[in-house]
């Protein structure tokens, strides 16, 4: 038996939370992503993007147009708070607000060449911080932290 039919096989035995270790696990990560994006968030200065504002810039800089209906859904939030989220970008001029073309009473939302500067700035800070904060790890803890990055990942779209 391979590893991943390993972990398959032990994953279905233990059945969701079933393993005590699980629930302390969880609450670990909790506690530590916690943290890390607070920290992230705490060095961008006064009247920078909301980590949601920032999440909405993401998406649309990655996917393209869309509608506010359709974000909120992608985002997980309701309707009114995408609104929200959207009125404050859209006054600032990071994004636009457009007619659709196929159904002229629907909004299109896409990302301004402003909202791309703005983004990748706060992409570039919040990566030199990261790369400053992993210079005092060893090469092998670098390596761990790299080896652990596609569960990460698998584990924010189980969420």
């Amino acid at each position: 038996m391979d590893m991943a039919t390993e972990d398959a096989a032990e994953t279905a035995a233990e059945g969701p939370g079933g393993d005590p270790g699980t629930s302390a696990l969880a609450g670990s990560l909790r506690l530590a992503m916690g943290r890390i994006v607070r920290r992230l968030r705490q060095a961008h200065a006064v009247g920078d993007l909301t980590l949601s504002g920032a999440s909405v810039l993401a998406r649309l800089s990655g996917s393209g147009p869309d509608s506010p209906g359709a974000l909120a859904e992608q985002e997980r939030v309701r309707p009114q708070a995408m609104a929200g989220t959207l009125a404050a970008l859209e006054q600032r001029g990071l994004v636009s607000r457009s007619p659709d073309p196929v159904d002229r009473r629907r909004a299109v939302i896409a990302i301004t060449e402003e909202g791309r500067t703005v983004l990748e700035r706060r992409r570039s800070e919040s990566a030199d911080r990261l790369a400053h904060a992993l210079d005092g790890f060893t090469a092998r803890e670098r390596q761990a932290l790299t080896d652990v990055l596609p569960l990460l990942d698998r584990l924010a779209e189980q969420l």
